[in-house]
């Protein structure tokens, strides 16, 4: 999968900084935003939206992902996905999300940015080797 332009680059940062400024964490305030960028060139975002029974929550890449395919995004390929949290390290996707991305995206790019200077970027395989994915089905 190409590798997002620096425009586009620029786009999903702001995005998911925007993202991250609309979630709902009154329990954990740990705030985060996502966005993705799809083969077809649409940008989606998306935040975490938490609920009194921890199970409910769902994270801010998930909520991404989901708004492209409500949308309309019938093929969604993910070419790349930015995570932000206002913190001074980047945070990596959780473990369902990293399924969820490799269901979309199993050769995308992720970038996990913060207000902080580090980032982290990763391939889906490298955040989850061996997986379980379409691909496993046939």
């Amino acid at each position: 999968m190409k590798a997002p332009t620096p425009p586009q680059l620029r786009k999903l940062k702001a995005a998911a900084k925007t993202a991250a400024g609309r979630a709902y964490a009154p329990y954990s305030r740990f705030t985060v935003g996502a966005a993705i960028l799809t083969a077809s060139g649409k940008v989606y975002s998306g935040c975490n939206v938490e609920n009194a029974s921890y199970g409910l929550t769902n994270c801010a890449e998930r909520t991404a992902i989901f708004n492209a395919v409500a949308a309309g995004e019938k093929k969604l390929r993910l070419q790349c996905v930015v995570v932000y949290t206002p913190t001074d390290m980047p945070t990596a996707p959780c473990g369902a999300c990293r399924q969820v991305i490799n269901e979309f995206g199993p050769k995308a790019r992720i970038l996990s940015i913060c207000r902080g200077k580090g980032q982290i970027s990763s391939s889906t395989h490298e955040l989850l080797p061996d997986s379980f994915g379409p691909a496993s089905l046939g």
